[in-house]
């Protein structure tokens, strides 16, 4: 029985592709150092969602709160809301880490698009919806797997199997 469960939990669990956020941002509001560390602000002002389980768009509204630590490591905690071509909406909160070294954080942050190879960008998310047909969402693990461009953000979600 050991063996089985050690195989079990040593055993990866497989991804599907479940859509794609392309969402508009603002500039980056720099609060500077608070007590939980160096805040920064970016709203959210729209966007598009595209995939094979969920189509529609970001309404504006919403914002990324971020964490910037000593080490350059972002913290993200993004929340924002989604109306599905059917006109249902759908509440997400995004937790998140982006890590990349200082060379490519200096380039970010003047605005450079770098290769996206070249940072972690990872992604946690919930979602809340009271639309029957999207419950699913409230049901299953996702990881998020992110792009940052000057004036933008990209996410593919996948659910975990």
């Amino acid at each position: 029985m050991s063996q089985e469960i050690d195989t079990f939990i040593a055993t990866p669990p497989g991804l599907r592709f479940a859509f794609a956020i392309k969402a508009k941002v603002g500039p980056v509001q720099d609060l500077g150092q608070t007590a939980r560390g160096h805040r920064r602000i970016i709203d959210i002002v729209g966007g598009e969602v595209t995939g094979p389980r969920l189509e529609g768009e970001i309404l504006p509204g919403g914002a990324d709160w971020q964490i910037v630590r000593p080490d350059g490591t972002i913290e993200v905690v993004a929340r924002y809301t989604i109306r599905s071509t059917s006109g249902a909406m759908i509440y997400v909160q995004n937790k998140g880490l982006r890590v990349a070294s200082p060379e490519i954080l200096a380039r970010m942050s003047k605005g450079e698009l770098v290769p996206f190879d070249s940072y972690h960008f990872r992604t946690a998310p919930r979602f809340e919806t009271a639309d029957l047909g999207l419950k699913w969402l409230e049901r299953a693990t996702f990881v998020g797997v992110a792009t940052r461009a000057p004036d933008r953000i990209a996410i593919g979600f996948h659910e975990v199997l």
